[in-house]
């Protein structure tokens, strides 16, 4: 018969021995599959090497191959060198950026603008205050004294700025789910393996990756939840028939590096960050229209919300590694006089599920196919706080509220300002026998 005492201990064991294997195992992702037959023909040599030189010049297809004849002459029983060349190539692969769609090719260095949306605001002559100078008036954001605890670019947000915070969170959130993703929650520590095979560099001394001291296995901030919902699929095989998946996540985003540019002062560059991300899971013929998707319901988020931004179609030169085409939005920011950036969606075909085994069967049974991954910003805090406060600024120091935000407002219509101190109130002064 069990007591009290010795079911706690045969749970306990249990929960032990769970974690073991939990911990064995947690890691244990299989290796990258690259697509050799294409990188390894040497009849491709050129085209690799002319995407290469589209896409910032970071890889080396003649070194890929160098390596791989060297491999080919390997005596048999040198198992050490066999061993060092093959992570040497391994390694190399790693580096070749995905392919580029050929659309984008003749765009040279700039971007193809696709289209304006809504008007420029009109302020008739006043003063257009920028960003910080606003939240500073309105007692709404600190970032001053900040760095002795927290860091560069950091930064609070109070009152009604944090109540907008969350306002554009759960708009974005319920446009999403009316659209049918599924929202899911994801960590913020991640393995770097899993970093580096959505196309984050982890290593060097210049990197966006803060890296944490433990002592069992690489792990990292994320960088963005794009990162933890492609490994949450690390490994899986999923009917065609099922796809694509949609899911999307809110979470914190960490950045290493900032910038000194005047144009990105402020929380336009900062550290840490929150962010409703899209993410899919496409078969190989759906992720140019998944793509376009993302794109429009971007394209809605922020036409309803009143803003003036452009839609870019992005040059080779612009793409991270994984991308095979992205888009930008950019918002006016007339504090700032100029457009930023405040979202982005790119189609990474194969590149990270080749990275991470995301795998799908096809409707007749046949093969295994590897998956493409789309991914998209439905939101990004910090820049439509500031797209926000400067194109909504009004004469009278309020901030008016977009009509789509107020629901999640307490149906408040303007962001006024409000005093460092809470008002005090005289009052009566008591008799002593009233306070006895």
């Amino acid at each position: 018969m069990f007591t009290s005492r010795s079911l706690s201990l045969v749970k306990y064991k249990h929960f032990t021995a769970s974690w073991t294997r939990f911990v064995h195992h947690k890691f244990n992702l299989q290796q990258p599959t690259y697509d050799t037959d294409y990188l390894l023909n040497p009849a491709n040599i050129a085209e690799i090497q002319s995407n290469i030189e589209h896409r910032k010049g970071v890889g080396n297809i003649n070194l890929v191959h160098e390596i791989n004849n060297q491999l080919k002459t390997i005596s048999a029983g040198d198992e050490a060198e066999r061993s060092r060349l093959n992570a040497q190539l391994q390694s190399e692969l790693r580096s070749i950026p995905n392919k580029t769609h050929p659309d984008i090719l003749h765009y040279g260095t700039e971007p193809k603008l696709v289209k304006y949306y809504n008007q420029k605001p009109v302020f008739d002559g006043t003063k257009v205050f920028e960003f910080s100078e606003i939240a500073r008036k309105m007692n709404i954001l600190r970032t001053e004294k900040l760095s002795n605890f927290t860091g560069h670019k950091s930064y609070y947000l109070t009152g009604e700025l944090a109540e907008l915070e969350q306002a554009l969170i759960q708009y974005a959130v319920t446009n999403l789910l009316r659209n049918g993703f599924k929202l899911i929650t994801v960590p913020d520590v991640l393995p770097a393996r899993i970093i580096e095979s959505c196309g984050m560099n982890t290593h060097g001394e210049r990197n966006q990756v803060y890296k944490l001291n433990y002592p069992h296995e690489r792990l990292c901030l994320s960088g963005t939840s794009e990162m933890a919902l492609a490994g949450y699929f690390a490994g899986t095989e999923t009917a065609e028939a099922d796809l694509p998946l949609r899911l999307m996540a809110v979470s914190r985003c960490f950045r290493a590096e900032t910038s000194g540019l005047q144009e990105e002062k402020g929380i336009y560059r900062v550290h840490q960050f929150t962010k409703v991300e899209m993410f899919a899971v496409c078969g190989q013929q759906q992720s140019a229209a998944v793509l376009e998707q993302f794109r429009d319901l971007e394209v809605q988020l922020f036409e309803a919300l009143g803003l003036h931004f452009q839609l870019l179609d992005m040059p080779a030169c612009e793409l991270g590694a994984p991308a095979y085409r992205k888009y930008d939005i950019e918002a006016w920011m007339p504090g700032r006089g100029m457009y930023g950036e405040i979202s982005s969606c790119s189609d990474c075909t194969d590149y990270q599920s080749r990275r991470l085994g995301i795998r799908y069967r096809t409707n007749d049974g046949g093969d295994l196919r590897y998956a493409h991954t789309v991914n998209g910003t439905a939101c990004a805090i910090p820049r439509m706080l500031i797209a926000l406060l400067e194109n909504f600024q009004n004469q009278d120091y309020t901030v008016t509220v977009p009509e789509p935000l107020r629901k999640f407002m307490r149906g408040k219509t303007a962001i006024s300002r409000k005093k460092l101190l809470p008002e005090l109130k005289l009052t009566k002064r008591l008799k002593q026998e009233e306070i006895c």
